[in-house]
């Protein structure tokens, strides 16, 4: 075998088993029917005259669509995930920009810093924010959508700000001097010059919240209490409290698509 076919089927074959495997094991639960089973699910397989026969239950896309339950959290997890990001992307430019913009030996510095959380246990940190929100705390914001907010938004700025760094510490510092050359003011060059340069950046860390913000379920477990359901808890009651494996793998399905389509649309319009 030549090593330019090696090299294709490796990345193949880890893709197959990785990727692809796990989303038809999925399908396959997600259109299957609950049973008193181990695991409690039955295949979308039947047994007619002619052999065996693919036989899948719609009936949970259906509940999906008419149960105001699962459409509310779906909704509120959209809300809730878009409202983190756009708030990362506000608070993680600027200090982007401003590590890309600092002397040389500054940068690694600041950029170890904004990372530096990431060390420390996940679970710690968003456990010390119950502190700080409970009633008797500084801000008593336990248990409401604010608390859900600040948490997603702290634990996931470092990914906004590295993505933002690597684009902002490419652009030519000669592109803003030649705009302030011509009479343009700081934040016009701003405006006319780095903004749009630094979209796919901005792009990129936007997503990179965006996507694990929208199947979280810690942050909104610990600081969130019962009335934030977001679909990431939506879909771990359903799988270990009700034991409903094909609604669960339904949901992930759902919450698949919501993540896939815009990432390949985007993908789609940065090709052509």
């Amino acid at each position: 075998m030549s090593p330019r076919a090696v090299a294709i089927l490796v990345p193949a074959v880890w893709m197959g088993v990785f990727v692809l495997a796990p989303v038809v094991i999925l399908l396959a639960i997600a259109f299957g029917e609950p049973a008193e089973a181990l695991p409690p699910f039955l295949p979308p397989l039947r047994r007619g005259a002619e052999g065996w026969e693919v036989a899948p239950n719609f009936g949970n896309l259906a509940l999906l669509a008419e149960d105001p339950f699962y459409r509310d959290a779906l909704l509120r997890s959209l809300r809730v995930a878009t409202a983190s990001a756009m708030l990362c992307l506000a608070i993680g430019y600027p200090m982007a920009l401003s590590i890309a913009r600092a002397p040389a030996r500054w940068r690694a510095p600041l950029l170890l810093a904004a990372v530096l959380p990431f060390w420390s246990s996940f679970l710690l940190r968003i456990t010390a924010w119950m502190g700080i929100f409970a009633l008797d705390g500084p801000l008593p914001l336990l248990f409401t959508e604010a608390a859900v907010l600040v948490g997603m938004t702290y634990a996931y700025l470092p990914f906004a700000v590295l993505p933002l760094y690597a684009n902002l510490s490419k652009h030519d510092p000669a592109l803003v001097e030649a705009a302030a050359d011509l009479g343009a003011s700081p934040w016009r060059a701003f405006l006319r010059v780095t903004l749009p340069l630094s979209m796919p950046g901005a792009v990129a860390a936007f997503l990179l919240v965006f996507i694990p913000a929208m199947g979280e379920f810690v942050i909104p477990e610990l600081l969130g209490g019962p009335g934030a359901q977001l679909l990431g808890r939506v879909v771990w009651a359903e799988f270990f409290q009700n034991r409903d494996w094909p609604l669960a793998a339904t949901l992930a399905i759902v919450l698949l698509l919501i993540l896939v389509v815009p990432i390949a649309a985007l993908q789609s319009r940065a090709g052509r």
